[in-house]
């Protein structure tokens, strides 16, 4: 496919095209050593044997409550800390100024072993959501052992659209109706819109899968500073 301008006249044909609705997708590479990485795998292990935790998206596999943040250490206050830098970075008003927001966080851990998946979900009532890899499993440098995290076309009704095999040919459109696939690695945090649908696609390997999750919203009563 040809793939015509994104903005902006096309040649000599008069023809503006513009980029509706973006959707954001952030990739980060979190400031953790491998030490930091290794405790915080211990903590959440460790906090696996000692709570049956909850279920919400998960299918199999662990997730704890989101209370992340009352047992996670040192380390797991200096990543949450980090995301909440990132996501100060990410926010504006309407007007692109940026602001002070006194978050709301809340926080849980995921541990997905063979065959354990995510169904997907969004997050209602929060403004950002994401997750950092403290162990990738090895599907990182092996495609074959899935876990990806899945993010869905969030344009409404492309899906059922007429002829769903044709999509306008320009940058952007090329996935209408269908998912996005993301490879996550060790160390990354991904940062999205907390309404853009998502799951994780069933890990196929003989290691363990852990992320931490979290949300920021406003706190009750509002959070601008």
């Amino acid at each position: 496919m040809t793939n015509t301008e994104d903005a902006g006249e096309t040649g000599n044909s008069g023809i503006e095209v513009r980029s509706l609705f973006p959707t954001p997708l952030i990739i980060a590479r979190a400031p953790m050593a491998e030490e930091d990485n290794n405790e915080l795998r211990d903590v959440i292990l460790a906090r696996e044997k000692s709570n049956p935790g909850v279920n919400h998206s998960n299918m199999m596999g662990w997730q704890s409550p989101d209370d992340f943040l009352s047992w996670g250490g040192e380390t797991g206050t200096k990543l949450v800390g980090f995301v909440q830098e990132l996501v100060d970075q990410l926010t504006a008003d309407r007007a692109g100024n940026r602001i002070e927001i006194k978050w709301f966080v809340n926080a849980w851990a995921n541990v997905n072993r063979q065959g354990h998946a995510n169904q997907v979900h969004a997050h209602p009532g929060c403004l950002w959501s994401g997750c950092y890899y403290v162990d990738d499993g090895g599907a990182g440098e092996d495609s074959t052992l899935g876990g990806e995290l899945e993010m869905r076309d969030p344009r409404g009704l492309a899906p059922a659209m007429y002829v769903p095999e044709l999509v306008p040919a320009f940058t952007g459109c090329e996935n209408t109706g269908g998912s996005e696939i993301l490879r996550p690695r060790t160390g990354w945090i991904i940062l999205f819109p907390a309404w853009l649908s998502h799951g994780v696609r069933p890990y196929l390997g003989d290691g363990t899968r852990i992320s931490v999750a979290f949300n920021f919203a406003l706190p009750a009563g509002g959070g601008n500073g």
